[in-house]
């Protein structure tokens, strides 16, 4: 089968998805049996209790889809990133069953990159050309993978705000760094990322389209979904990853990594520094995210969602653009920064001054109306499917 590598991609592929799609609604009904949910307050945005064990279902989506092609294919390189998803998986959802501290959550995961970085020698050690910069030495390396790692799972966790925004991110996530592993060469990681589309999709269907077989993903799924994308960030900017012909070819590695994680990142960034600037706990949680802005608008948790993947992968568009121009590494990062500021810090700010009888809003607020497709055509038989299965 090692010849053959689109059996290798869609094999695992289709049976986390068929996983999935049958864990599913048994996760479902032990949540709501044994209340493990998610109960509405005056931050969240559900008006029922959803149960919260997604992240159980996308695990053994994965576990499977590796398990099946472990006598064909080699997995064993695999083996710390499912550990570590592992570990993320029990803390989250020992945080979404009882509640944990922010500061406990920060030491395991600060433990998790550790690992990654001097067990699985896998770290942010080459700035591949950016500012002339090349090979950085360890003690620079460790610490700035940390940083980034610990920012980027804790990312993927703040934007599951709305139906289907941090499980479809992570889709569109996962197919762009499978392309650049499958273009390098790196069939590990290609599989790696196809498996947990495979594991993913089902779930942001029920998530989205659901209503009796709803379920979120919960911090055990975006902490989990968290550390992959911080191991795709690792991968794609080791010193021993497989791109020095993209490289040479002007290809910013760094821009392109951060123009995948832009929304997220920067909305959280703009969100921490906003609660600091008023003097407040930067892990107080609120209703000040790019999603709860949409919402605010009018627009519905499917439409918050559409538009957010949109801006995410405009900055991807405008960054391959750049690289096919052959705009220089330095200016990819630095355009790849001002949109993702553009796009959070902003259009937050623009739309919160804006008037709310001036032209803009009222255009904003008829698009938004526009977004409410919940009792309509397909979405109506997408529902009647997913809770049918």
């Amino acid at each position: 089968m090692s010849s053959h590598p689109f059996l290798l991609l869609a094999i695992p592929f289709v049976v986390a998805f068929v996983s999935v799609c049958w864990i599913h609604p048994w996760l479902v009904r032990m949540a709501l049996l044994k209340n493990l949910v998610d109960n509405p307050d005056s931050r969240k945005l559900q008006r029922n209790p959803v149960p919260v064990l997604g992240g159980i279902a996308v695990f053994f989506g994965v576990f499977l889809g590796l398990g099946v092609l472990s006598p064909w294919f080699d997995c064993t390189r695999l083996f710390l990133s499912f550990t570590l998803m592992t570990l993320m998986l029990y803390v989250g959802t020992l945080d979404d069953i009882m509640g944990l501290s922010p500061r406990f959550r920060f030491l395991v995961e600060i433990l998790g990159v550790l690992l990654l970085v001097f067990i699985g020698h896998h770290s942010i050690s080459d700035f591949h050309g950016l500012w002339g910069l090349y090979d950085i030495p360890l003690w620079v390396s460790a610490p700035l993978t940390v940083f980034a790692a610990v920012g980027i799972i804790n990312a993927i966790n703040l934007i599951d705000g709305v139906n289907g925004l941090s499980s479809g991110y992570c889709v569109m996530s996962c197919f762009i760094f499978g392309c650049y592993f499958y273009h390098t060469g790196d069939l590990t990681m290609t599989v790696f990322a196809a498996v947990c589309a495979g594991a993913l999709i089902p779930f942001f269907l029920h998530n989205v389209f659901g209503n009796t077989s709803r379920m979120f993903i919960g911090d055990g799924g975006t902490l989990l979904m968290g550390m992959v994308m911080s191991i795709f960030v690792t991968h794609v900017l080791d010193g021993s990853s497989y791109s020095p012909v993209h490289v040479a070819r002007g290809m910013g590695l760094i821009p392109f990594t951060l123009s995948v994680l832009s929304i997220p990142v920067f909305d959280t960034l703009r969100v921490m520094s906003c609660r600091i600037a008023k003097g407040r706990s930067p892990f107080m949680p609120d209703k000040t995210h790019l999603h709860h802005l949409f919402i605010e608008v009018g627009f519905s948790h499917a439409g918050t969602t559409f538009c957010i993947l949109t801006l995410n992968s405009l900055v991807v568009l405008a960054w391959c653009g750049m690289y096919a121009a052959g705009v220089s590494v330095d200016m990819q990062l630095y355009a790849v920064i001002l949109l993702g500021v553009a796009f959070t810090f902003g259009l937050y700010s623009g739309v919160k001054s804006l008037p709310r009888k001036g032209s803009v809003y009222r255009f904003l607020r008829r698009c938004a109306v526009l977004s409410h497709i919940e009792r309509k055509g397909i979405y109506l038989w997408m529902q009647r499917m997913v809770d049918k299965n």
